[in-house]
């Protein structure tokens, strides 16, 4: 069984995002972006519920600067408006993927039973307004086709 958790930042302490937004409208020029929010995506297979619930809280976040969302995550948080834009990365096939590797040897060590399978992917979202024009100049930005792709939802 697959489980699915998604894990953002708390609004003060997201910096990545405000980080990625001040680039996008600085460095590419999309002043249409209003706000940016970065989750990040964990798939894991082979662990009990048990684990998982503590691996959530331990491993894949830190909960007094997290917000966990199992299985789904809302587009708009309250006060938002849209429209909304998203794409998600993740490593090629192949490629070695630091943060999900160190979650399935922190898993294992916390078990200490047989490593799981853990995927990751960052999902971007991006508010205001942004033609397929930008979206493709932002994602060719955020993506470096070396060693991610665009995942699918």
């Amino acid at each position: 069984m697959v489980r699915r958790i998604y894990v953002e930042k708390k609004p003060p302490y997201a910096v990545a995002a405000k980080g990625l937004k001040d680039d996008i409208i600085s460095f590419l020029g999309v002043t249409g972006v209003r706000d940016v929010r970065i989750l990040i995506r964990y798939d894991v297979e082979n662990i009990s519920d048990e684990v998982f619930e503590t691996a959530c809280r331990t491993v894949f976040s830190e909960p007094p600067v997290d917000v966990i969302y199992y299985e789904e995550f809302p587009l708009l948080r309250e006060g938002e408006e849209g429209p909304v834009q998203t794409f998600s990365v993740e490593a090629l096939p192949g490629q070695f993927d630091q943060r999900a590797d160190s979650a399935a040897q922190c898993i294992e060590l916390l078990t200490q039973e047989k490593r799981p399978t853990v995927r990751y992917a960052k999902i971007i979202l991006l508010y205001g307004e942004v033609s397929a024009e930008d979206l493709e100049r932002i994602k060719h930005y955020v993506i470096n086709p070396v060693e991610s792709r665009e995942a699918s939802f």
